[in-house]
């Protein structure tokens, strides 16, 4: 059982790394101006609630599996999720407007945050990976 949770959490993140990365592309595409901002905020939007839905399914799964270090592990980057949705400004496209990207260096603050995501998700990648090894082990 152990090892069918940490097996799931190592594929929902596999699909966060594929995320993270795709946010990365698509945002120094932006910056580098090969896409405008219209495009890339709706191809960036359209990634947000599935993104937020991988990560809350980590972390529930860590809950319920009953591994507290990794359920705290996973609980802040979830709430930012959730937090960054719900707080998007009445009239914007999404998470990412294309009319406020270039302001106030929102573009490059998107960028620290899909890499730091980056960061965690390929720590968390590894947690996983050797918890399986073990729980595969132990069995």
């Amino acid at each position: 059982m152990e090892a069918a949770v940490f097996i799931s959490s190592l594929v929902d993140c596999c699909a966060l790394i594929f995320l993270s990365v795709y946010f990365i592309i698509t945002l120094s595409d932006l910056e580098c101006d090969y896409i405008n901002a219209r495009s890339c905020c709706s191809k960036l939007n359209k990634w947000v609630v599935p993104e937020m839905i991988a990560q809350a399914l980590a972390t529930l799964l860590m809950l319920g599996s009953m591994h507290w270090f990794v359920f705290l592990l996973n609980l802040p980057v979830a709430s930012w999720d959730v937090y960054r949705y719900v707080k998007v400004p009445v009239g914007n496209m999404g998470v990412y407007d294309p009319t406020e990207i270039h302001n106030r260096g929102q573009l490059k603050s998107h960028m620290k945050e899909a890499m730091i995501k980056l960061g965690f998700h390929l720590l968390c990648f590894f947690i996983y990976l050797y918890s399986m090894i073990l729980a595969l082990i132990n069995d």
